[in-house]
C-alpha cells in the first residue's frame, strides 16, 4: 500500500465496484488537489455518483484504495468513516433531502449543530448562506411549503455552512431551471474557492463542468479521454466525429 502525492487531499488508485453484478465503477484512478474543483462528467450510468460515495466514504470499494489527507479511508471501521462524513465532508444530492419537522433556516444549520456549534452562531450562518443563495425570505418556512429549487437552495446552503475540507456535489442542480443553475452553481464555486474547498462535482451539464478546474470523463465505469478525430472529405461522405477511448 503506497501512500498518496501530499498536494492531494483525495486520491483514488484502481477502484472497482460492482452494482448486483453489474460493474459500476472498473479501476478508475485519480487525485483531487487541496481547493480544486473537479467536475466529474459522463452519460447516466456511467459510474458518477459510485465513485462520489466511495471517495466520501458512503459505500466502500469492493476492491481499490482511497486515502484522504494520506489517511486510507478504505480500511476505516463504519463509525470512523461515519465521523469522516460528520467532521470534513460535505453532500449535496441531485434531489434535496430535508428534515420536513425543520424549517428552512434550521435544515441549512444542522450540519453545525451536529458539530457542536452553538443554535445561536449555527442561526447567524445559516441565514448568510440563505441569503447567499436568494432564499432568506424562506428561513422560517417548512420544507413541504418551499418548491423544489428552493428546497434544493436549502440543502446547498446546508453542505456549505459548515464549510467542509471536502464538498461532494452529485449533480446539485438537476431540480433547477437554467437560469437558477448558473447562479447557484456560480454561488457554489465562489463560496467553495473564498473558504478553500476542495469539490468533487459529478454532472453531465457543461455549463457546471466549465466553472472546474478540471473535468474527468468517465464512460461505463472506466476513465475515458476524448479524441478528436480528423474531418472527413465529401469524398468519403461522413461528417467529422469525436471518439471516447
Amino acid at each position: 500500500m503506497v501512500a498518496p502525492p501530499d498536494n492531494d487531499v483525495l486520491w483514488a488508485r484502481a477502484l472497482h465496484f460492482q452494482h448486483n453484478g453489474s460493474p459500476a465503477l472498473n479501476g478508475v484512478s485519480l487525485g483531487v488537489r487541496e481547493g480544486e474543483i473537479l467536475a466529474v462528467t459522463g452519460p447516466r450510468g456511467s459510474g458518477k455518483t459510485t465513485l462520489l460515495q466511495c471517495l466520501a466514504g458512503l459505500l466502500p470499494a469492493q476492491q481499490g484504495e482511497v486515502w484522504f489527507n494520506s489517511t486510507p479511508v478504505h480500511t476505516m471501521r463504519p463509525l470512523t468513516r461515519e465521523r469522516l462524513r460528520r467532521d470534513r465532508f460535505g453532500w449535496i444530492d441531485p434531489v434535496p433531502l430535508l428534515v420536513p419537522e425543520l424549517n428552512a433556516w434550521e435544515n441549512a444549520a444542522l450540519s453545525l449543530m451536529l458539530r457542536g456549534t452553538s443554535r445561536r452562531r449555527a442561526k447567524a450562518t445559516a441565514l448568510e448562506w440563505l441569503e447567499r443563495l436568494d432564499i432568506g425570505g424562506c428561513a422560517r418556512k417548512r420544507p413541504y411549503q418551499l418548491v423544489q429549487s428552493e428546497r434544493q437552495r436549502v440543502a446547498i446552503a446546508r453542505a456549505i455552512a459548515a464549510s467542509p475540507t471536502v464538498l461532494f456535489a452529485d449533480d446539485p442542480t438537476a431540480p433547477l431551471h437554467r437560469a437558477d443553475r448558473t447562479l447557484v452553481l456560480r454561488t457554489l464555486t465562489a463560496a467553495a474557492r473564498s473558504h478553500g474547498i476542495t469539490v468533487v462535482l459529478a454532472t453531465h451539464d457543461a455549463d457546471a463542468s466549465a466553472l472546474a478546474d478540471r473535468t474527468v470523463s468517465l464512460l461505463d465505469g472506466r476513465r475515458v479521454h476524448t479524441v478528436q478525430l480528423p474531418p472527413i472529405t465529401e469524398t468519403e461522405g461522413r461528417p467529422a466525429c469525436s471518439l471516447s477511448v
